[in-house]
């Protein structure tokens, strides 16, 4: 059974670093473009960073572009979300998921939600003093 399982989470300072991993249990990730989406308390889920399915390509919302990095390590069949510098600003529960690739497509990283087939069950970022 397809599953994606995120670990990481906690509690950090502002202007400290932390490191969400999201690793894939059933299905190998090299196949699926992968992504990052964020839902903070009263707002709705959204889309934080994506990368290709062959790393050549990343997308970053502006409001953690420069701060966060995605990268994927296929060999590990996970994809990573290294936070820099987070701000009060980005506490909310983080989010993996994975959009199954298809030639039509061509190589792209995106942050269309309801394209994304699989998900994990998320992990909580709370970003305090």
């Amino acid at each position: 059974q397809p599953q994606l399982v995120e670990s990481g989470g906690g509690l950090v300072q502002p202007g400290g670093s932390l490191t969400l991993s999201c690793a894939a249990s059933g299905f190998t990730l090299n196949h699926y473009t992968l992504a990052w989406f964020r839902q903070a308390p009263g707002k709705e889920r959204e889309g934080v960073s994506s990368i290709s399915r062959r790393g050549g390509h990343t997308v970053y919302a502006d409001s953690v572009k420069d701060r966060f990095t995605i990268s994927r390590d296929d060999a590990k069949n996970t994809v990573y979300l290294q936070m820099n510098d987070p701000k009060p600003e980005d506490t909310a529960v983080y989010y993996c998921a994975a959009d199954e690739w298809n030639q039509g497509n061509g190589e792209r990283a995106h942050m269309t939600m309801g394209a994304y087939d699989y998900w994990g069950q998320g992990t909580p970022v709370t970003v305090s003093p």
